[in-house]
């Protein structure tokens, strides 16, 4: 997700300096997850343990979406295997409507008219034994289920329920009515909560601010709309034939064989209709493997405009890339166009790894939310806007669905990718667009009263302390360490934890171990200064003093927070030259640097900082010759 409060910075690799660092001392580990190496479900070196373990299961969903009622209603069938070493005497589902379940807790506002009744059980089995649904015990979005005999280790459970909500018409929360004749439906299902070695049972419930956590698991769905109502989702759609009449059956199928872009549905045909199969009702049939969440949306109107492209070259995979919207919003036509090399640049660029699944929807919605294979995105203002929101949304992908990290504690180990994901491809789509996106936010609360360590849980954060750690700051760390690292490296080391943990759990020590490991060095410095520690970024110039052919410029560390050096040299002539060291110079606890700038010509001005550096106290960051 983009929050909404609101570049490319070209960095060099490492940078040399002469002072031998000392030993990076261990990080601090909290007794409940250092107790998952004494179980050994977790390991210090960045790997999963011997004992590692997750549970999963199979999802079989029927669901009915009338959008003039907006009533969703349907059955899943669940068949969960349980892979812990515990007995489990209940089971914690999740159901995510009830935020707007009247007295529920939540973070934001409601329109009243938007407060119902929640989630209506009106069946619910167990192995195939009839449960009372007015006994079960409900909190919000929490429903625990007793089970009739304890579920063993390596046994698996049955649940069937049938249920029943509405739809939201306002107040969109990452869901609900867009307009009439469109809906973006997500979290519209009863679904296992996540058991894990941590915490047990997520009873973290939802409040419409932290995000999401959910096992991998299988996914096959009938979501049956009325005539003339497309569906796009999680999954492939495996019953086209039956659904889309034979031209724009055609058309889906040429895009998601060729390069180029495909009108699949255009605004005058959507409005004189005749693209579905002339039934009252219609159900399009999806299924997805390996994905942890499943979620649809609906139009009788929107444009449909589709391309691929082959993501990975061993294999000539390819990726359908979808822009679906209102044909009144005109900053939503070249979304296709940027989603298309979103996904090209996360398979060869950022993070170069094959974009792992085979198609991504952008939905004109009223959100910014990620869903896997699934984007909800407003319209914008700008072109810019269009962009970062597109490249922002998409990366989401890698995380947390290609990586299943708990983003309802640890929203950095999500959001940060996503916006170092923005600032990096923006610039590739635009080469004039320079992404400032949280940077400023972040120079000017940080060390205040709401700056707190990126590593506190996203659970104990709220409004702006929750955004500096869930976007800027964790995105700068990661930039840093590749721009320390040098792209090679960095690649490796990111690459070697996405090679360990895709289809897991990982926690936060997790990935720096793995980082370490994978760089076959010990970073720990910098993720305890940046991810850790309090304080705020601050560079100045201290001095710039003529040295034989050249000029030494020292450059002073007034902050605690290690950010690169930029210098920008201004010459009398007024020639530039620039200069550039990676944070690597502040390994040592150095608190000031000297640059040197050969060449002999007089200098009228020296600047230091970059779009992608923040500064708490710019002031001093001019110096002027005389």
């Amino acid at each position: 997700m983009r929050a909404l409060l609101f570049a490319l910075l070209t960095l060099s690799p490492l940078a040399s300096f002469a002072q031998q660092a000392a030993p990076a001392p261990p990080l601090p580990v909290p007794r409940n997850l250092q107790a998952t190496y004494t179980k050994g479900t977790r390991s210090p070196d960045g790997q999963p343990g011997p004992n590692y373990w997750q549970n999963t299961a199979d999802y079989v969903i029927k669901v009915n979406f009338d959008p003039a009622t907006r009533l969703v209603k349907g059955t899943v069938d669940i068949s969960y295997q349980n892979n812990s070493p515990d007995e489990l005497p209940r089971l914690l589902l999740k159901l995510y409507p009830n935020l707007y379940q009247k007295g529920a807790p939540r973070a934001g506002r409601m329109s009243p008219e938007d407060i119902n009744e929640g989630v209506k059980i009106e069946q619910l089995t167990v192995n195939g034994q009839a449960v009372d649904v007015a006994k079960l015990r409900i909190q919000a979005t929490n429903m625990s289920v007793p089970l009739p005999q304890p579920l063993a280790t390596k046994q698996a459970v049955k649940l069937s329920v049938a249920y029943a909500y509405t739809l939201n018409k306002g107040s969109h929360m990452r869901t609900g009515e867009v307009e009439p004749g469109a809906d973006f439906v997500a979290y519209f299902f009863p679904r296992v909560a996540v058991y894990d070695d941590i915490d047990g049972w997520n009873e973290f419930g939802y409040n419409g601010q932290q995000e999401f956590y959910n096992d991998f698991c299988s996914f096959k769905a009938d979501v049956t709309v009325p005539r003339d109502f497309l569906v796009w989702a999680t999954g492939d759609l495996t019953n086209a034939e039956q659904v889309l009449t034979k031209p724009y059956l055609k058309r889906l199928r040429e895009a998601e064989k060729k390069d180029g872009y495909q009108t699949i549905v255009s605004a005058q045909e959507a409005q004189r209709r005749g693209i579905t199969a002339p039934n009252a009702q219609n159900t399009w049939h999806f299924e997805a493997q390996d994905v942890t969440d499943f979620a649809f949306a609906t139009s009788d109107h929107y444009v449909w405009q589709a391309t691929s492209l082959v993501v990975d070259p061993k294999t000539k995979r390819r990726t359908r890339v979808d822009a679906v919207y209102n044909p009144k919003h005109k900053d939503f036509e070249e979304v296709v166009q940027f989603g298309r090399k979103t996904v090209e640049a996360m398979s060869y660029t950022f993070p170069r790894w094959p974009f792992p699944y085979p198609h991504i929807t952008v939905f004109d919605g009223l959100d910014q939310m990620e869903y896997p294979m699934m984007v909800n995105d407003n319209p914008v203002e700008t072109r810019e806007d269009a962009i970062t929101l597109t490249d922002h949304e998409i990366f989401h992908t890698m995380f947390p669905f290609y990586m299943g990290t708990n983003e309802t504690k640890y929203g950095w180990m999500d959001e940060g990718w996503a916006t170092i994901g923005e600032w990096l491809i923006s610039s590739i789509i635009d080469p004039k667009l320079q992404d400032d996106y949280g940077i400023a936010p972040y120079a000017g609360m940080a060390a205040t009263e709401i700056d707190l360590p990126i590593t506190t849980l996203s659970t104990q954060q709220t409004d702006r302390a929750f955004f500096l750690n869930s976007y800027p700051k964790p995105g700068l760390g990661y930039l840093y360490v590749k721009d320390m690292l040098g792209d090679e490296l960095f690649t490796k080391a990111l690459h070697h934890y996405i090679q360990t943990w895709h289809g897991k759990h990982p926690m936060p020590f997790d990935f720096f171990n793995s980082m370490n490991a994978g760089a076959g060095r010990n970073l720990n410095w910098f993720w305890q200064r940046w991810f850790f520690d309090g304080g705020y970024p601050d560079l100045s110039i201290q001095s710039v003093t003529k040295q034989g052919a050249g000029h030494d410029i020292v450059v002073e560390a007034k902050g605690t927070k290690p950010v690169p050096v930029d210098l920008t040299v201004t010459y009398a002539d007024g020639s530039t030259q620039q200069a550039h060291r990676s944070v690597a110079v502040w390994e040592t606890g150095a608190r000031s640097v000297t640059v040197t700038i050969p060449g002999d010509k007089p200098v009228k001005q020296v600047k230091l900082g970059s779009t992608l550096v923040p500064d708490s106290y710019p002031q001093d960051n001019v110096w002027t010759g005389k």
